[in-house]
């Protein structure tokens, strides 16, 4: 009764404690104690790094006095006695919403809804919604007794939280999980800033796409430090204020996935900060490139579950990127520790908090040891946000925020018995209660027949009677030593027989029941033999040998490569040669790659040392095909929340991960230009990129290229066919459209001088002038100006080309390139003038008013005005066949073989400012190249190797051999997903989803073709 009694007052006592609060006045006799605990005899977990055997703890008035063997126990200290238990510094999650208001979501209206363009917070805020910088997690938050308690049951004893809503966040504030007021649960406010690419609750129109997301941060760091160094003379922006106050606190950036995780290095790097990263749990699908940011993870356990694939149907709508996450998310963490790259595990994003340990104990199987796991939970998040002098840890000063034991914090069997929290006790399971697992020889008055076994963890016991061969479900109830038994022996005979007794010693029970019929018998359980899992349930679980999965591929979906492709040198001998320079077709001529240039061209080459040498005999090499107008590999194309949209960036969307890179490499496409769509009269600007099938985003862009921009003409920018509900943004006419670049253009100009004459400046001048503030959508109109930035305009009708060439002889700049000009051929003499190239599609017409006077003559009659004309796809379909396309103009306008090649491929170079790198075969240039099967001008036209900077990424030989090992590998996991379910495990439906396959119009959170259906099934 002693041990029952110590455990009582302890609780009493702590509740009174918890509850003190200096400043606060009490309704009645002050009652201050010491709060001095010893836990004596404990296996102490310092930290991961130091365990002690036979320890005791001090504690004193919340904080950790001392920790050691050799510990000084003060008169007065309440002893709690642990032998045989352990203690753990509570575990620290350091990306809560624990404590935060409610985030409520306005549902997005079908279809285009009504815009809005302007903020609706009153207040000197920022003028827009999704950036809250001034949100202080310190004064909204509020304790919730449900929610610590959750979390307090998985052994958490402080969180850092924070409101998940908009692009900058607020700070967050690092509390305690204990029932008591505020005041006392929180520890430190500011601790981190926080910042995500989600616009969250925000109603604004802007932004309405990730590039946008991007483009708005990026602009609010300018803003920010320019309000810092001379703003505050121009306005008031508390927004701005408290943006630049985060900058003094570690950075958490939120992002959706692994691309993610570069994104956000990508713009850190720009302002000079080190983020750390909520990621999503998949970055192990670009592990090398993820340590190569040197940024520090939160990562969640949120592993998604197997899907239910039993009908053939379904299972066809589970990608094989969703079969191999399922499979390989749970060996994230330990991929990650073995890369070096350091993180703390968070239970965000957890569909059931209760999922954690589960989760958490999968991934020590699939390799994270127990030191890394416990690391991650408990020193390394303290460390991230620099909080730990206060938790993490047992050590002297910290907060006595610690947790008991039954076991090995990871064993399946441990249980979590008290969780102290600031020297506040929450009992969870009876640390002083034995444990009675095991099988006992159970005798109910006359008879002996019986068998009693109890299984389960030591805090919650399973309990089953056996009567000779019959097995029989007890109700149980067990308080310290007491225990009472309802059972019904004989199914023959209805009625409960009822027993209590009491805990004799460590090896029986006995006492006293009722049988149905009121007979009273008395009843003994003797210990015949001990629970027999025990040596196994105290075994190191992170010395289990890590389960067995497939390979990464990159990238991470069918068709990706288990290595990523290698530059060789390569000898292509005896093929047909088109080389797109003077020399023309070359017959029975050989080409040396090496470095990843074109080395030599001739006949009869020699092959260096290692060369591969690949017989093109009867077969035709080419240049690689250029597509001047793509919208492929990217996540978004229009940022239509504003009339012009000049300063969001296509390279900070760049989808690495799109199979349309794969087949167009198969259509012998090297080279794209992504560009913005035509929501905007000024659109984004361009990303030039090499289609290399497994790189990273970065790794795919042109080095060195032109800056270009999109611009558009016609129906798109004005809006007038979106319906009456958005006919609110500027321009709604033709004539608008052009007072949209004199507008702008006039003002780029008087922003360019600005910052010319400030740059003029010397030292002196300059300290005692204003800086202008930096503009990043003037930016780019400036470059234009200043010819470090080139347009390609979006266009249908002539009146509207004639249009923007006068606007830009006006203000004395060019068009580099009109795309579509499908009425090119009605101005192709003034677009010769103005110099200014046409790419154009090969037959396209009649889709749209705009363009019913297309023709498919227009590409030769531009091209015989004297306009450089390229054929572009806008069109993933398309693209695949830009080989054909322009096979077209010697159909439709008598073009030679030759000239009509280079429309796909010399002439996009030229307009793309790359023909020094690109677009033909020559000694120096890049080697991108395509051997075909065929004359590439033909319809049986194949290629057979697709080659990049000297590195093959499409070879035709090997696409068998990918499509047998992407169908292995989906049959190999579809059996292991329908054994999963078969053991038990839950499943989710396969949802069919059509890929967003993006045209010029498309506008993110706009259905695409077919999404309806889908969407009405729900």
């Amino acid at each position: 009764m002693r041990k029952i009694f110590l455990t009582g007052m302890l609780t009493w006592g702590l509740a009174q404690i918890g509850w003190s609060q200096v400043t606060f006045p009490r309704n009645g006799v002050y009652d201050e104690r010491p709060g001095l605990y010893a836990f004596t005899n404990a296996t102490l977990i310092v930290d991961p790094q130091t365990t002690l055997e036979g320890a005791t703890l001090l504690i004193r008035n919340g904080r950790i006095e001392a920790v050691g063997k050799t510990v000084s126990i003060p008169a007065g200290t309440v002893v709690a006695d642990l032998k045989g238990k352990r203690i753990y510094p509570a575990l620290v999650d350091i990306d809560s919403d624990y404590g935060m208001p409610e985030l409520r979501r306005t549902p997005p209206a079908g279809g285009r809804g009504v815009p809005q363009y302007d903020s609706n917070k009153k207040g000197a805020f920022n003028w827009n919604q999704a950036i809250q910088p001034e949100t202080d997690a310190g004064t909204i938050f509020k304790a919730n007794v449900a929610q610590a308690n959750e979390l307090r049951k998985l052994g958490f004893g402080a969180v850092v939280t924070h409101p998940h809503d908009g692009i900058a966040r607020g700070n967050s504030v690092l509390v305690t999980l204990a029932d008591d007021r505020e005041n006392n649960v929180v520890i430190r406010d500011r601790v981190s800033g926080h910042y995500s690419f989600s616009k969250g609750t925000s109603t604004q129109t802007y932004p309405n796409s990730p590039m946008g997301a991007v483009a708005l941060l990026r602009q609010t760091y300018y803003d920010a430090d320019w309000y810092k160094k001379a703003g505050k003379t121009t306005e008031s922006n508390l927004s701005l204020d408290a943006f630049n106050q985060l900058q003094t606190i570690p950075s958490v950036f939120e992002v959706p996935d692994k691309l993610g995780v570069l994104r956000a290095d990508k713009i850190g790097e720009e302002f000079g900060v080190q983020y750390i990263i909520k990621s999503a749990g998949d970055e192990y699908q670009r592990i090398d490139e993820v340590k190569a940011t040197g940024a520090s993870l939160i990562v969640p356990l949120n592993f998604p579950q197997a899907y239910d694939v039993e009908d053939v149907w379904d299972a066809d709508n589970v990608t094989l990127a969703e079969l191999k996450h399922w499979e390989m998310a749970p060996a994230n963490p330990a991929m990650l520790a073995k890369a070096g790259v350091p993180f703390a595990l968070t239970t965000a994003n957890l569909r059931n908090k209760t999922d954690f340990w589960a989760n958490l104990r999968k991934a020590i199987d699939y390799g994270l040891t127990e030191q890394q796991a416990l690391a991650a939970l408990t020193t390394t998040p303290a460390q991230l946000l620099k909080i730990d002098n206060e938790v993490g840890s047992l050590k002297p000063g910290l907060l006595a925020n610690f947790i008991i034991t039954s076991d090995n914090l990871f064993s399946a069997d441990n249980v979590v018995l008290e969780n102290w929290i600031r020297g506040k006790q929450y009992v969870y399971s009876d640390k002083n209660a034995a444990d009675l697992r095991g099988t006992y020889n159970l005798t109910i008055g006359d008879r002996s027949n019986l068998k009693l076994t109890i299984t389960g963890k030591p805090g919650k016991p399973e309990y089953a009677v056996m009567a000779d061969t019959v097995k029989i479900t007890p109700k149980v109830a067990l308080t310290n030593d007491l225990i009472s038994l309802q059972l019904q022996l004989d199914k023959k005979q209805p009625g409960a027989t009822r027993l209590s007794g009491y805990r004799v010693d460590e090896k029986t029970l006995k006492g006293e029941g009722e049988l149905p019929d009121g007979k009273t018998v008395k009843w003994t359980a003797v210990l015949a033999q001990p629970f027999s899992s025990t040596a196994v349930a105290k075994a190191d679980t992170s010395k289990k040998t890590a389960p067995q999965f497939g390979k990464l591929l990159y990238p991470f979906i069918g068709m990706g490569n288990l290595e990523k492709p290698k530059a060789q040198t390569l000898l292509i001998r005896n093929a047909t040669v088109w080389t797109n320079e003077k020399d023309g077709v070359l017959p029975n001529a050989d080409v040396l790659v090496q470095n990843g240039k074109i080395a030599q061209v001739g006949k009869s080459l020699a092959a260096p040392a290692g060369a591969q040498v690949i017989d093109g005999t009867g077969k035709h090499l080419t240049t690689g095909i250029i597509d001047e107008h793509s919208h492929i590999a990217l996540y978004s194309i229009n940022e239509g929340g504003q009339t012009s949209s000049a300063e969001v960036r296509m390279s900070d969307v760049i989808n690495s991960e799109d199979i349309n890179i794969y087949r167009q490499l198969a259509g012998g496409v090297t080279t794209s230009q992504l560009l913005h769509g035509s929501a905007n009269s000024i659109g984004g600007q361009s990303a030039i990129v090499k289609l290399k099938w497994g790189e990273a985003p970065q790794e795919m862009l042109v080095k060195g290229a032109d800056g270009f921009i999109k611009f558009a003409l016609g129906e798109n920018v004005k809006q007038a066919n979106w319906g009456d509900g958005v006919r609110i943004r500027f321009p709604q006419t033709r004539m608008g459209v052009e007072q949209v670049y004199f507008d702008h253009f006039t003002r780029a100009r008087e922003y360019d001088s600005a910052w010319k004459a400030y740059n003029s400046m010397n030292a002196k001048e300059k300290a005692k002038a204003v800086p202008p503030r930096r503009d990043v959508e003037l930016d780019a109109l400036a470059e234009i100006l200043n010819k470090k930035r080139f347009i390609t305009c979006h266009s249908y009708v002539q009146s509207e080309i004639n249009m923007l060439m006068k606007v830009a002889d006006s203000l004395g700049f060019k068009v580099n390139t009109f795309t579509h000009i499908l009425e090119g051929y009605k101005v192709a003499d003034k677009m010769a003038k103005h110099g200014v190239g046409g790419s154009t599609f090969a037959d396209w017409w009649a889709y749209k008013m705009e363009v019913k006077d297309a023709i498919p003559y227009n590409a030769a009659l531009m091209a015989r005005a004297g306009v450089l004309v390229s054929i572009n796809s806008d069109d993933a379909e398309m693209a695949r066949r830009l080989n054909q396309e322009a096979a077209k103009a010697v159909e439709y306008g008598a073009m030679s073989e030759e000239d009509a090649w280079k429309m796909v491929t010399l002439n996009p170079a030229k307009l793309l400012h790359l023909d020094s790198k690109l677009g033909s075969i020559r000694a120096g240039k890049d080697a991108d190249l395509v051997l075909w099967n065929n004359n590439p001008l033909a319809i049986y036209a194949r290629p057979e190797k697709t080659i990049i900077d000297g590195t093959v990424y499409f070879d035709l030989q090997d696409e068998d051999r990918k499509r047998d090992d992407l169908q292995k590998e989906r049959a190999r996991l579809i059996q292991k997903m329908l054994s999963a379910k078969t053991g038990g495990a839950s499943t989710q439906r396969p949802t069919f989803r059509r890929q967003r396959m993006w045209h010029c119009e498309d506008v993110e959170g706009v259905m695409a073709e077919g999404e309806e259906r889908e969407a009405e099934t729900k």
